[in-house]
């Protein structure tokens, strides 16, 4: 379990429920990160910057729209991308315990960039995970195969770290067989956006099982790139410890209204490693 303590780090947070360990950031990564202490974090997700808005149109819910996602998303060329990825990778395998684990999300546009980083850092790949999305939007200029799967890299600290892996729990999940790493997860319901939605925001399920997978009750989780905060109501649901960075204050209001109304509301109960539906 992860040395994570509140009074450990200086920084004011946006916000904080200190009953359930639960911290928001407002701010860059690459300076806030540095205020945390070493070997603190037990398990990292991490949905980067893809790089892809570049003018184009992809389709979304029957209708052409633009790729673009803001400033944060456009590309600055391959090294300062590439140098990009090598800092915020940096900071996160220093913050890591010495069993910890990250798993980073993407597409071609930035997942080579992060497996390489990760290789040039002293990381253990361990897996990289293909999430298939079963209703992915069809390709509007029927000159590519048609976008249907994202790569989660999954890599331990390094060479020595001992990883968590839960087993026994996954395969029960997978209905007593050895769970493959091609995972088939739709994309965020419309249930996960009642409070607002973010551009690149990941299913609750993906989440859920990341976390199961390779954290226990209590570890504490980081999101250096927090955007909605699905991983923080994954923890919060599953009993983790969570902090949240993220740069955008519209983002992290839409972070703590979720996390409200979790709270208030919670539409999970958490019982011997499993996550069961509650019908409210």
């Amino acid at each position: 379990m992860g040395k994570y303590n509140l009074s450990a780090i200086s920084l004011q947070p946006y916000y904080e429920n200190k009953e359930r360990s639960l911290r928001l950031f407002h701010g860059d990564c690459l300076e806030i990160l540095p205020e945390f202490p070493h070997n603190s974090i037990d398990m990292i997700f991490a949905d980067p910057p893809y790089f892809l808005s570049n003018g184009g149109i992809t389709c979304h819910a029957g209708r052409m729209v633009s790729v673009n996602k803001g400033n944060w998303d456009v590309s600055q060329g391959i090294e300062a991308n590439h140098k990009f990825n090598l800092s915020w990778l940096s900071e996160c395998q220093r913050v890591l315990t010495p069993n910890g684990t990250i798993w980073v999300s993407g597409t071609a546009h930035v997942i080579f960039s992060v497996g390489f980083a990760m290789q040039q850092l002293g990381f253990k790949i361990l897996n990289d995970i293909i999430w298939f999305k079963p209703n992915a939007s069809p390709n509007l200029s029927c000159r590519y195969f048609t976008h249907s799967t994202e790569t989660v890299i999954w890599a331990a600290k390094n060479q020595r770290s001992r990883h968590t892996f839960n087993y026994a729990l996954m395969k029960e999940l997978s209905n007593g067989k050895q769970m493959r790493n091609l995972w088939e997860i739709s994309p965020p319901q419309p249930k996960e956006k009642v409070h607002g939605k973010h551009p690149t925001q990941k299913p609750l399920a993906l989440l859920d099982r990341i976390i199961q997978a390779s954290t226990n009750e209590g570890d504490t989780v980081l999101d250096p790139f927090n955007g909605s905060g699905s991983t923080g109501i994954a923890a919060l649901r599953l009993d983790r410890k969570y902090i949240g960075i993220e740069l955008s204050k519209e983002y992290l209001d839409l972070t703590i209204n979720r996390i409200e109304d979790e709270l208030i509301n919670p539409k999970f109960q958490i019982t011997m490693g499993k996550t069961f539906v509650t019908k409210l």
